[in-house]
């Protein structure tokens, strides 16, 4: 695997998932966030007009992936950033692929590097974390329905993921949270439950195939009925303070981005894993 344009390959996490033993492998999903060239770069003096969002839609590997047996399972068009560096996000894609071995195989398709072409034309930059899925810290049973409350989905503000990426100051072991973060956690999704807000799915990142060189610890998906919704749980006195005494504690790097979901199944694709 050489190294493309729109990021660096670890090659040592790119060893580790050709070379995981069959009884040790399994399931992985991928967590992709996208950032997009104006215009296409296919290096034939931009000839081909088209933007980067336009050629990675000509990208998209679905035969490739159905052919070895992974399959998409979150799909999202960023609206904000609200925390992170100067980095700007597109989109967001999870693709769960059934073993780490698999993801290396679907890059040496002639199928798939076919496509891969548009993916270098139009990818400005990209991370792309290979992640397993971790316990909910919260029941999921018994919340309240999403017409229930105070800020429902409507035709003008429909339903969204709060995407937080996150490094914590000391590194962790796969999945583990530090209390700190575990404390502002508890009181965040205390509050967050009156809104509406449920788990898509929380990953331990076990490690970032295509980057910058950071290192990440935890991806979190957490779907809200609305933005109205989320902003009413950031906005909450008790939040805040829990925030400054206990989350700023915690992380040293992060990403947190509003995401306008398009199609949502992580929580299936867990379940059925």
């Amino acid at each position: 695997m050489a190294s493309p344009k729109y990021g660096k390959i670890d090659y040592d996490y790119a060893l580790q998932l050709a070379t995981t033993t069959e009884d040790k492998d399994g399931p992985i999903w991928m967590v992709n966030l996208m950032s997009y060239h104006d215009i296409a770069q296919y290096g034939d003096g931009n000839k081909t007009k088209i933007t980067g969002r336009e050629a990675d839609d000509l990208y998209s590997p679905l035969e490739p992936l159905k052919a070895i047996g992974a399959e998409p399972v979150y799909f999202g068009e960023v609206e904000n950033k609200l925390l992170g560096d100067q980095r700007d996000w597109d989109r967001i894609a999870v693709v769960k692929y059934p073993t780490r071995k698999s993801f290396i195989e679907m890059q040496e398709r002639k199928d798939f590097q076919a496509k891969h072409v548009h993916k270098e034309a139009g990818m400005k930059e990209t991370i792309v974390m290979g992640c397993l899925p971790m316990d909910f810290p919260i029941p999921q049973s018994a919340l309240p329905d999403w017409e229930e409350v105070e800020y429902p989905s409507s035709s003008k503000d429909g339903p969204i993921v709060a995407l937080h990426v996150v490094k914590f100051r000391n590194r962790t072991e796969l999945g583990e949270t530090p209390e700190k973060m575990a404390e502002y956690t508890s009181k965040a999704a205390t509050i967050g439950i009156k809104q509406g807000v449920r788990i898509s799915g929380w990953f331990g990142v076990e490690g970032t195939i295509v980057g910058d060189g950071r290192e990440w610890d935890q991806v979190r998906f957490n779907a809200f009925p609305s933005k109205a919704a989320f902003m009413a749980v950031i906005q909450d006195p008790e939040r805040l303070e829990a925030q400054k005494a206990h989350r700023e504690e915690a992380i040293i790097d992060t990403y947190t981005l509003i995401v306008r979901t398009k199609f949502d199944r992580i929580k299936e694709s867990i379940e059925q894993q």
